[in-house]
């Protein structure tokens, strides 16, 4: 359950009256968070309470009236945006009258079913902490505060209940009796008896006794038990005797808490945190408590499905190795595109191979492969187009030889454009070790020379030729290897090729397509950028890498 199935206040405060007219009784569970808030939401209890010792724990602080009013009521409206149960909430003393006025009123807004208040001084002391006598409040001014109570609540639906503390204060049944008959004259709509003994007795001594007290007085409240520290006794048998309402009041977070010293003591015990995994829930399971997992869904509804295809058929390192097999920092190159491909929302990748058998490893990443042969000058061009069937809406391609940053790729695909590559315009400010022509480009329109300074981190030029025999000092930028094509792209593209193949052409490169686009009228742009990327050839190269991400080589 989530924020988007909130209930209405006015829905949730009658709920709690709603189930135990139905069923005659209703069982709770703690909830100090949103997310704990979720886990008794997807649970059979019938309510949720929130709780001042969990809440205060769950800020690392004691129960002892240190968080405030204000802290608590977000507590609660965290728990209250993610479920539909009715809520109980511990009210502690409840204050003074003037305090319990705004207390109650707030409550009721929030959409709360019901608040228990402890007849104790402020400020009160957790009840297992050591509730003397000496902390209980007088009776009759507990009993003022509980009328005014009652007279300020706007509906019946809304429950005021009175705790009764004398039993853990050592006061005896009979002073529990005596102030249980106060309370009940006050109007209250239920009664707590609390009881920090680890058998049952007191709270079955009671049961007849506060039956006996209700037909006297003609009125009988709502009776509610939390069976903490008298765990031995079921639920049922608690019914069965005469008990309305059962709370378990703070299970959740002592669980959460013996969980997260167990799992913080393993994962430092083995140095990883594999060994927890076990232990604990998965992200997915995490994203589908809190409704991330619908936002997600959502968003692909609403974004672009996007492919990539990584073109690294025929590559050659010099070991006699595919270069995007080659590590860095200790992963191939193809995993660090994969990555960064996926950094993006580029989840659909596939990799263009010449050995299906050398890139098995490549494979358990998610990325499928397609073997393609090709002759050697055919090799590039021919092989991407045997992804045909992937070529297909939007799609980014990419050579296997070059390690680029996540930058290039997200402006790349949310171009509004067509066909757009990724050009690098520092070609000619350094210095070229590689012993290759590099795939220059030139644009329609030269560029100002003032243009080198701008506001933009990226602008769009269009293409007019690309090639490696362009002049070096005439072109205006360098082919990095990337390049989006969009469903007309793609058409484009495809429709291209299928016309270079009847005409008996035979160039073997991205460019030469490309260029052939041009002279059919096809729009190409270019997207400068000045750096982000790196061509591997070389073991220079890829030391050179291994610098840029700041690990050995």
């Amino acid at each position: 359950m989530t924020f988007e199935s909130k209930k209405l206040p006015g829905d949730r405060i009658s709920s709690l009256k709603k189930i135990l007219d139905k069923k005659g009784n209703a069982i709770g569970l703690e909830a100090h968070s949103g997310l704990s808030g979720i886990v008794v939401e997807k649970s059979a209890f019938d309510f949720v309470w929130e709780s001042s010792l969990t809440d205060s724990a769950s800020k690392g602080l004691p129960d002892a009236s240190i968080v405030s009013n204000e802290s608590r009521l977000h507590t609660i409206e965290e728990i209250l945006n993610v479920t539909t149960k009715p809520m109980i909430v511990d009210g502690d003393t409840g204050g003074d009258e003037d305090n319990f006025r705004f207390l109650v009123k707030r409550l009721e807004n929030q959409g709360v079913s019901a608040v228990i208040v402890e007849d104790k001084i402020f400020p009160k002391r957790n009840s297992f902490g050591g509730t003397v006598g000496a902390g209980m409040e007088d009776p009759d001014i507990f009993s003022k505060k509980l009328s005014v109570g009652m007279e300020t609540k706007s509906t019946s639906d809304f429950l005021i209940i009175a705790r009764l503390e004398s039993l853990i204060a050592g006061l005896g049944m009979k002073e529990t009796m005596s102030r249980a008959e106060k309370y009940i004259d006050s109007g209250v709509d239920g009664i707590m008896i609390h009881s920090k003994l680890k058998t049952p007795d007191e709270i079955i001594e009671f049961i007849p006794k506060y039956e006996q007290l209700c037909s006297k007085i003609g009125r009988r409240p709502y009776l509610i038990a939390v069976p903490t520290t008298y765990n031995s006794i079921s639920d049922k048998e608690l019914i069965d005797l005469g008990v309305d309402i059962i709370i378990h009041a703070n299970h959740l977070s002592r669980a959460s808490f013996q969980s997260m010293l167990d799992t913080a003591n393993l994962i430092s015990e083995s140095g990883r945190s594999l060994e927890s995994d076990e232990n604990i829930a998965t992200v997915k399971e995490l994203f589908a408590a809190v409704g991330y997992d619908k936002i997600l869904e959502r968003d692909s509804e609403k974004t672009t499905n996007i492919s990539a295809i990584i073109a690294s058929a025929g590559n050659q390192s010099d070991d006699e190795k595919p270069r995007s097999l080659v590590s860095i920092s200790g992963k191939p190159l193809a995993h660090h595109q994969i990555e960064t491909l996926r950094k993006v929302g580029i989840e659909d990748i596939v990799i263009i191979v010449n050995d299906l058998d050398k890139f098995k490893d490549i494979e358990n990443s998610g990325a499928k492969l397609i073997e393609s042969n090709f002759p050697e000058e055919k090799k590039l061009l021919h092989s991407i187009m045997s992804a045909d069937k992937y070529l297909s809406e939007h799609t980014l391609i990419t050579y296997g030889d070059i390690l680029f940053n996540e930058k290039i790729v997200s402006s790349l695909i949310s171009s509004n454009e067509d066909i757009v590559i990724a050009v690098d315009s520092s070609y000619r400010y350094h210095k070229h070790n590689v012993d290759k022509k590099l795939e220059l480009v030139s644009y329609s329109e030269k560029k100002s020379p003032n243009n080198r300074r701008q506001l933009r981190m990226s602008e769009l030029y269009e293409v007019s030729k690309l090639g490696k025999n362009l002049d070096l000092e005439s072109a205006e930028a360098e082919f990095i290897g990337v390049a989006y094509f969009s469903p007309k792209g793609i058409k484009d593209l495809k429709e291209s090729f299928s016309k270079m193949n009847k005409m008996g052409t035979s160039e073997g490169l991205l460019i030469d397509i490309l260029n052939f686009m041009i002279k059919e009228g096809i729009k190409i742009n270019s997207m400068e950028f000045d750096g982000g990327w790196i061509e591997l050839h070389t073991k220079d190269d890829f030391k050179m890498a291994e610098e840029e991400l700041n690990l050995e080589y």
